[in-house]
């Protein structure tokens, strides 16, 4: 019996050694070749955004089973064992960690020469999912991992990680194509991390449709008749139950922010997420005015689904899917023994992912 424990995801500075990157790189390739060859290229990518698999997978290609470099690691061991072999896999991979994340629609792009990829829709789902994560869901993570993985059948997966200096532990975001019904309501396939905050803006929350709803009717105002009203919020005290401050509704960042919004005249709270320089503060200032003048609150409970702080053994957020667990583990135990891979390396593969098994 697999004892269900605790798992913590510190933050771990430094990069995998150069021995053990090359040899998850070679691993992870003959895996998730296997996987095609027995499943298709769409369990790949419905493996990826399962948070638990993925966390374990990590643990069979040797990573910290604890450590929040799992996600940058994997992702990029998995970015360079797929990569030349698109036209055989069918699988696609764009995006990075830091600076390389930016680069992420040119990727895209350049896969739409080679390979007639509908790159247009990719980058808006690119560009999309990071806004969510970063703007409609404000947790106190921000994003620094940002990684795409698509078919030219329509199937895609993202991973990215944002992570919380003052804390020092890190969140991660998976989304998968079949469990998104809207973007923004609800539609992440887990978000990991290692505890629920207290303070948290959670735009994509069914509890926050009518706020949705009144953000994007604001936006859409005139920004001199929206002014006025700032006047008179201004005067008010504003609540102390989350994190909105008197910065975010000045004057001058206020009329900024609306003359770009009502210029765009978003159709969608999707395309309003999508304007270029619409953040974290504007999304904010909007939100408050929502509930200010037309008293629609969104919801503050945060999304996080997948605890590891608390394991999830006391119910907490709630009890832990046991069976999920052992057919995550049995299947990975599976295709590793089905692997082009010598004896002892498979036998130092069934250990780690049985210690992975251990601390959950």
């Amino acid at each position: 019996m697999i004892k269900k424990s605790i798992v913590n995801l510190p933050l771990h500075w430094g990069k995998a050694p150069h021995w053990l990157f090359s040899r998850m790189v070679k691993l992870s390739r003959e895996i998730i070749l296997l996987i095609i060859k027995e499943f298709g290229n769409e369990e790949v990518l419905k493996r990826i955004s399962d948070p638990i698999w993925y966390q374990a997978f990590g643990c069979v290609l040797g990573f910290d089973w604890h450590s929040s470099g799992l996600t940058t690691t994997v992702n990029a061991a998995i970015k360079e064992a797929l990569s030349s072999l698109e036209k055989d896999t069918g699988i696609f991979i764009a995006g990075g960690k830091g600076g390389k994340s930016r680069k992420t629609p040119m990727q895209i792009m350049d896969f739409a020469d080679k390979f007639n990829v509908d790159s247009e829709k990719y980058i808006k789902i690119s560009k999309l999912t990071a806004k969510v994560d970063s703007v409609a869901i404000q947790d106190g993570y921000q994003l620094y991992l940002h990684h795409i993985f698509f078919t030219k059948e329509g199937k895609w997966a993202v991973v990215q990680q944002g992570l919380n200096t003052e804390n020092r532990y890190a969140r991660r975001y998976h989304w998968y194509s079949d469990d998104v019904k809207d973007f923004v309501e609800e539609p992440h396939s887990g978000i990991l991390g290692d505890k629920k905050e207290n303070n948290v803006l959670n735009m994509v929350s069914r509890e926050s449709k009518e706020a949705r709803e009144t953000v994007l009717n604001i936006s859409k105002e005139n920004p001199e008749e929206i002014l006025k009203e700032v006047k008179i919020i201004e005067k008010i005290t504003l609540p102390q139950r989350h994190t909105i401050i008197e910065n975010d509704i000045n004057k001058n960042n206020i009329k900024k922010i609306f003359l770009t919004t009502y210029e765009k005249n978003s159709k969608t709270f999707e395309d309003l997420l999508l304007i270029k320089g619409f953040g974290p503060k504007a999304m904010r200032s909007l939100v408050l005015l929502s509930e200010i003048i037309y008293k629609k609150q969104p919801s503050y409970k945060d999304p996080i689904t997948y605890s590891f702080a608390h394991g999830g053994k006391d119910g907490i957020p709630y009890p832990v899917n046991k069976n999920l667990y052992d057919k995550n583990i049995d299947f990975l135990k599976e295709i590793v023994n089905s692997t082009k891979i010598e004896n002892s390396e498979k036998a130092k593969m069934f250990k780690r992912l049985s210690n992975f098994g251990v601390f959950l």
